[in-house]
């Protein structure tokens, strides 16, 4: 396990509330939310973890990134007095920290455990996988605050699962199981809470196995087209998929499918 290495390396010492792994074997950086037991995001910490995402984006060693969190569990929320002490411009700014996951190249998988409430929802909503535990439970309580979600949360909930349990969910602040939320949609497998690392290992493994090329441009199709219609969706998919047919991750693809034997992706 090594640190991180990066230009802005001067920027990411002494990290708040959090801890940076990269494992370089398995192609794999692990993001880990460490102020336990309720793992509070401040608002200095969505700076720096914007500045991480990246940072690994940048890094030649990493595939995929982790987002998890120490204990029971993930994150219940925000630094509430942090909210009155920001400048309004800072807090202009929480949105497009949050959203760091989403605009980073690379597959950003979640670990959802117990509390995952605010500011720990909306970034987990941001990530690509979110596998949840049995134990996980996920909010939005802004409203017992006098306030909405403010990093992207309602936006992206109701994309997911439309206006009607969107507003059940906000307007309520109705908490949603680990197990309604897999039957949503909103989280890609549900586990037994003992499970959970195993189950991010083995879909962290799966990922580094197909072409980061591939990968990169399917993530990116896949988020710019969300809002698009059909017809210009399947043009910009067309154009997508003409650009890999000239990659050599895809020669090797065809090659090693008609060989019998798995591919050796480089990322051309």
């Amino acid at each position: 396990m090594t640190t991180l290495r990066h230009p802005a390396q001067h920027l990411l010492e002494n990290l708040d509330g959090f801890r940076v792994e990269v494992d370089a074997d398995r192609q794999r950086a692990d993001i880990v939310l460490a102020r336990p037991p309720f793992n509070i995001i401040a608002m200095p910490q969505r700076d720096q973890l914007r500045l991480v995402f990246e940072a690994l984006d940048e890094d030649d060693r990493v595939r995929v990134i982790v987002l998890r969190a120490e204990g029971e569990h993930f994150s219940s929320g925000g630094d509430i007095k942090g909210f009155l002490e920001a400048s309004p411009e800072h807090v202009s700014k929480l949105a497009w920290n949050i959203a760091a996951p989403a605009r980073c190249g690379k597959p950003v998988v979640v670990a959802n455990r117990g509390y995952t409430f605010g500011v720990g929802f909306e970034i987990s909503l941001a990530c690509d996988f979110r596998i949840a535990s049995e134990t996980t439970q996920y909010a939005l309580p802004e409203q017992k605050l006098g306030q909405i979600p403010g990093s992207g949360g309602s936006a992206r909930l109701q994309k997911m699962v439309g206006i009607t349990r969107t507003k059940d969910v906000v307007m309520r602040s109705r908490r949603i199981s680990g197990k309604q939320a897999y039957e949503w949609g909103v989280a890609t497998e549900l586990v037994p809470d003992a499970e959970l690392e195993s189950a991010t290992d083995k879909l962290v493994a799966e990922l580094t196995s197909f072409s980061p090329l591939a990968q990169r441009t399917a993530k990116k199709l896949l988020n710019d087209t969300e809002d698009a219609s059909l017809s210009a969706s399947i043009e910009l998919e067309g154009h997508c998929y003409s650009r890999l047919r000239s990659s050599d991750d895809f020669r090797e693809g065809v090659e090693a499918f008609h060989g019998k034997r798995p591919p050796k992706f480089r990322g051309s």
